[in-house]
């Protein structure tokens, strides 16, 4: 007995020195007052999603037709990459790049990536933020009598435009002179900025990983004495290699040199737009742009903090009433529940979003709906006339199975949605589903400790006061 009270102060000691530290954490629950260990706490503030803290969100589509569709996915996660150290690169806080499916049941996957910048607000500064990365391509030469037909094709082309003609560009010139071959700017791994010893003119060197000097050395091996033509943004309007060099020998070290009559200022910018990242796909679309003002998100996150505090206010004066002692309990175990929630949002960088609180208040449901069917069952085996002690025994033994049976159903459906759904279902079923977890712990373990630690036994007048139900006094 002695062992369960002593468990019992515990975890009310932890959940009120981690509710302590969620005070901590908040300036504006202590303005102007010095609180132990608000220093360290601060450092771990709640990571607000874009529609509680304001701020620009954008959605592209990515053009991945000329992608392998095994390596679609490889792609997509690598322009992600690319477009957080883009964004990293002008110190925004808490940026936030998620990929997103589109279709795929009756008609063509869309391949989606959506940006969120909190505590921006001007779209045309947060696309210019973001801005073309480069797209890097290697080339290699046509056949001669691909090559013959291009070469002709452009000087049709040419005589037609100085004589007047109407212009209609054959397929020859549109395929250019160069073949497309597997090396892009997905296999870059960096860039540098050198200086020609000789001239003292700009070269950017770039240096591929692994999969990508593999793939260099098999292209320069396959095309000894000809060219390898460099593009970058390559276009219609932008048909124009800006290096290429001829091949002498196959190159082994994954390294290449990129010469295009660079000032040493545009080099520079460069390499430093290389570095960010290359565009592993083939464009990226501008589809939709949403701002979220600061006093609207503020507005939001208010609403939301309200609501959670009313119902948890309505569900706890109805457990008291209802359930009297057993009802204070389960109060006790829902404030730990909610403080154990609050860490780990806090914590663990969980993002809250205004659906996500909406997961958390319909979690405190599941978390109440365990402690009934506990106390339900508790009441029940008190009827029967046995002791405090072994009614809760009986009533967690009874109740567990039907516990266990909705929590499960539960988690698989928050695990589908999280799944399945876009970036605003997936913030309600992370935090529902974490918090049917947490409230599985807290309604099997918290409430179990703190009731086994009720200096109650028999079954007296005293008992069946303190564990009736509402207006009615237990028989």
């Amino acid at each position: 007995m002695w062992k369960t009270r002593i468990g019992a102060l515990l975890l009310l000691i932890i959940g009120g020195g981690l509710g302590f530290l969620i005070y901590a954490s908040e300036p504006k629950l202590h303005e102007g007052k010095v609180v132990y260990g608000q220093d360290f706490a601060q450092k771990f503030p709640f990571k607000l999603g874009l529609d509680l803290s304001g701020g620009v969100q954008l959605v592209y589509q990515a053009d991945v037709t000329s992608i392998k569709p095994a390596e679609v996915k490889d792609a997509m996660d690598s322009l992600r990459d690319v477009i957080e150290r883009r964004i990293n690169t002008f110190g925004v806080s808490e940026p936030i790049v998620q990929i997103e499916e589109k279709g795929g049941i009756t008609g063509p996957v869309e391949e989606r990536l959506i940006v969120e910048l909190p505590g921006i607000t001007d779209v045309k500064r947060a696309v210019e933020m973001i801005g073309q990365t480069p797209k890097l391509e290697f080339m290699t030469e046509r056949s001669k009598a691909e090559l013959e037909a291009y070469n002709n094709a452009v000087e049709k082309f040419k005589a037609d435009q100085a004589a007047g003609k109407p212009l209609v560009i054959p397929a020859e010139l549109l395929a250019g002179p160069y073949v497309p071959t597997e090396l892009n700017g997905r296999f870059l791994d960096r860039a540098n900025l050198e200086f020609d010893p000789t001239t003292r003119e700009p070269i950017v060197s770039i240096v591929f990983d692994k999969e990508g000097s593999d793939l260099f050395a098999k292209i320069t091996k396959e095309n000894v004495g000809k060219t390898v033509a460099i593009y970058l943004d390559r276009d219609l309007g932008n048909n124009e290699p800006i290096s290429a060099p001829v091949v002498r020998e196959a190159i082994l070290g994954g390294k290449a040199q990129i010469t295009g009559n660079f000032t040493p200022e545009e080099a520079k910018t460069l390499v430093g737009r290389l570095n960010s990242g290359a565009l592993p796909v083939d464009k990226l679309e501008l589809l939709s742009t949403e701002t979220i003002s600061a006093p609207l998100g503020a507005k939001a996150l208010n609403a939301g903090i309200l609501a959670a505090m009313w119902g948890l206010v309505v569900v706890a004066g109805f457990l008291v009433l209802w359930y009297r002692l057993p009802g204070v309990v389960a109060t006790v175990a829902l404030a730990i529940y909610v403080i154990l929630m609050l860490v780990l949002f806090k914590f663990f960088g969980i993002t809250l979003t205004a659906a996500g609180i909406a997961g958390f208040i319909l979690s405190i449901g599941m978390a109440v709906d365990a402690n009934i069917l506990i106390f339900e069952r508790t009441k029940e085996e008190l009827r029967k006339g046995h002791g405090v002690h072994d009614a809760v025994r009986e009533g967690f033994d009874r109740a567990w199975t039907s516990i266990r049976d909705s929590n499960i159903s539960s988690i698989i459906t928050a695990i589908i949605l999280f799944w399945f759904g876009s970036s605003l279902i997936k913030g309600f079923a992370l935090t529902f589903g974490l918090g049917v977890i947490v409230s599985m712990f807290s309604a099997i373990t918290i409430s179990r400790v703190l009731l086994f630690a009720l200096p109650f036994k028999g079954h007296g007048s005293v008992v069946r006061a303190l564990f009736g139900s509402g207006f009615f006094k237990l028989k």
